[in-house]
């Protein structure tokens, strides 16, 4: 059995309250950590002509989460998008369990179209606030507000997508610069004992699938099935446990050989 060094810890989760978020934010709870799961209290209103692409889990599905966790786990909402709006979390994050020991940045923009042919000023900067600018500040922070040298790593969740992903422009290219964030940072805070890595899911299955989609996808997946979330959140645990602890700027492909 692996022994992650896990209990105890403060966990910071991202968008960890639904889907791969919640899975993650389940898996540090089972091993004994104090998770704080972040959410968004409400998307906006798409503009005309587009649709999110990503689902928003309500305030009640984030608050009974954190109930079904427990231990001194609780539920709090920001909006990334907004330029303070990371500060504000690590700071009542910090307000409320101290010191944080794993940051896990999980939460996403993702909008459709989204092709070069159709990409705006706006749609850009949409995917960049959320899935490179605020995680860039997330984890400024964090190593800004560490206690001395109390345990510190980040899992930066990135997609297979950042490498090639037709159709997905803003996504896949935001998601390219957290993984160059991941590598940046690793070896800016590595000299002080902070581990930066991120972990690449491919297809997972949270219910945005349809049956013909599945057939198709799980072909294109040497291992011959799609992803579940569980299969994430073993991989972000890992690599912020005490078993992954001299592995630090690595971008971990979770997706059954799906893209390589």
């Amino acid at each position: 059995m692996l022994d992650t060094g896990l209990a105890g810890q403060n966990v910071l989760v991202t968008g960890g309250a639904g889907n791969i978020g919640a899975a993650i934010s389940r898996a540090f709870a089972a091993q004994g950590a104090r998770v704080a799961i972040h959410h968004l209290a409400q998307d906006p209103p798409a503009p005309r002509g587009t649709e999110w692409a990503h689902v928003t889990p309500t305030a009640g599905a984030a608050e009974a989460l954190a109930r079904e966790l427990g231990a001194d786990s609780f539920a709090i909402s920001a909006d990334l998008s907004r330029p303070e709006a990371a500060r504000e979390l690590v700071a009542a994050v910090g307000d409320r369990l101290g010191s944080i020991n794993v940051l896990v940045n999980n939460a996403a923009h993702c909008e459709v179209p989204d092709s070069v042919d159709t990409l705006t000023y706006d749609s850009l900067e949409r995917h960049y606030r959320v899935n490179a600018v605020a995680p860039a500040v997330l984890i400024g922070e964090v190593a800004r507000l560490r206690d001395g040298d109390a345990p510190l790593s980040v899992v930066n969740i990135t997609t297979d997508a950042a490498r090639a992903f037709p159709g997905q422009t803003g996504y896949g290219t935001s998601k390219a610069a957290l993984e160059a964030l991941t590598r940046s940072t690793a070896l800016d805070l590595g000299p002080r004992g902070i581990r930066v890595n991120a972990v690449a899911p491919g297809p997972v299955q949270t219910g945005w699938m349809g049956e013909d989609l599945v057939a198709e996808v799980t072909g294109l997946v040497p291992l011959r099935r799609l992803g579940e979330p569980d299969d994430i959140a073993d991989a972000v645990v890992y690599l912020a446990s005490h078993q992954a602890r001299w592995i630090t700027g690595q971008v971990l492909q979770v997706a059954g050989g799906h893209a390589l």
